[in-house]
């Protein structure tokens, strides 16, 4: 399987269904490889950055879980979307501002990029407020990479006490996003450490690149965009 098939065409977008094909087929080898049940593991369609139109083949494919890093973005594309395929499902997986969680709370399923307490308070109003109970996962910034968001691995037990007993917040599993020139075993490995110590089952890891080691980690979703859509489209 090509790890970044198709392109940003018409063309390459009328590839994505079977592309979407190659991946299943891939999460499937790599369960089988490593005791896994492939219903266990989650695909998460990464449609940042892509139209519509791009994104409505892999729907008619079957394909049911996305995910949009900015709520702006999503606000513009998955009403539309939604209206046509009612049982689709969109988790936020980049980073949220706090000013964005109401709209978050109110258009996402799920969210797996809480990671402060300040975003964790807001979620837990929006959700009391509007009576939606998302799929809420901590991101956890394995590599402790300046730039990148996440709570560190050493204040993430106290981070995930916090969001229960201080926010009320019930939460699903943990995430990361591994540094790009690691080996990502090892924080795919610390990621479910992390998680199995404070009793979470959702482990939110592995990309187009390593889904396979991360499937062999334990991962219950993983986030797929260029192996399905090509490679992305410039942010404009």
């Amino acid at each position: 399987m090509s790890e970044t098939p198709g392109d940003t065409t018409r063309a390459g977008a009328s590839q994505a269904p079977h592309h979407l094909a190659e991946v299943r087929a891939a999460i499937a080898k790599a369960c089988r490889a490593f005791d896994r049940r492939p219903q266990d593991v989650t695909l998460i369609a990464v449609s940042k950055t892509f139209p519509a139109d791009a994104v409505r083949p892999v729907l008619e494919a079957g394909q049911r879980v996305f995910g949009e890093n900015r709520v702006q973005e999503a606000q513009a594309k998955w009403p539309e979307l939604r209206a046509a395929f009612p049982d689709a499902r969109v988790h936020l997986i980049g980073p949220l501002q706090s000013n964005k969680v109401r709209e978050a709370v109110e258009l996402f399923d799920a969210i797996h990029t809480v990671d402060r307490p300040k975003i964790a308070a807001a979620i837990a109003a929006e959700q009391a407020r509007t009576g939606r109970a998302l799929e809420l996962f901590v991101q956890v910034n394995t590599g402790a990479e300046p730039q990148k968001a996440g709570v560190l691995p050493e204040a993430a037990d106290a981070f995930i006490a916090e969001c229960r007993d201080v926010h009320g917040l019930t939460l699903s599993g943990l995430m990361c996003i591994p540094p790009a020139d690691a080996v990502p075993d090892p924080h795919f490995a610390l990621l479910a450490e992390i998680a199995a110590r404070n009793g979470l089952k959702g482990l939110s890891m592995g990309m187009s690149g390593d889904f396979p080691a991360a499937i062999r980690q334990g991962a219950t979703h993983i986030r797929v965009g260029s192996a399905i859509f090509g490679h992305r489209p410039p942010l404009t």
